[in-house]
């Protein structure tokens, strides 16, 4: 499994914002804008919270198990690796979702006739696009915590080592 890169999540959340703040301009000059969900970003946030603390839980397991703490749960390998999918699925989403309600966000506050209702959602919007940024850190945390050690005895040709190549 290859690694998730950053670069790759701020390239789909700016996609993503950019062809959100686009159809919100085209929905909005055929009809009504839909609402930013009040709920957006409190799950968004719930969601960081849990990954957050099975990537807190993993390092406090993996640490002990590297020290051979006496009597240290260990880590299952099938274990870290679902963790590791999950934070990255995890991060996938979030990427996707925080340029969507970015994009929204952006259009709504550029609005120049903008009620009060929709400067609100405007913010609820913006909490949703950094609980959204939480949700990419505490996955690439996840995947950060659970990757494997360098092994020093692989052969390297061409600046790739064998496990790379495979």
């Amino acid at each position: 499994m290859k690694a998730l890169r950053p670069v790759v999540l701020l390239g789909i959340t700016l996609v993503a914002g950019v062809l959100s703040w686009a159809g919100s301009q085209l929905w909005n000059s055929v009809g009504s804008l839909p609402g930013v969900p009040a709920a957006a970003p409190i799950v968004l946030a719930a969601v960081a919270v849990v990954l957050g603390a099975t990537a807190y839980s993993l390092r406090g397991r993996l640490k002990a198990q590297r020290e051979r703490v006496p009597g240290a749960k260990g880590v299952d390998p099938l274990s870290a690796a679902r963790a590791v999918v999950l934070g990255q699925a995890s991060a996938l989403v979030s990427a996707l979702v925080t340029g969507i309600y970015g994009g929204m966000g952006v259009f709504l506050l550029t609005m120049g006739d903008a009620v009060a209702a929709r400067r609100g959602q405007s913010l609820t919007a913006l909490f949703a696009v950094l609980a959204g940024i939480a949700v990419m850190a505490a996955g690439l945390w996840i995947q950060y915590i659970c990757r494997l050690p360098d092994d020093p005895d692989a052969e390297t040709v061409g600046g790739r080592t064998s496990a790379d190549r495979s």
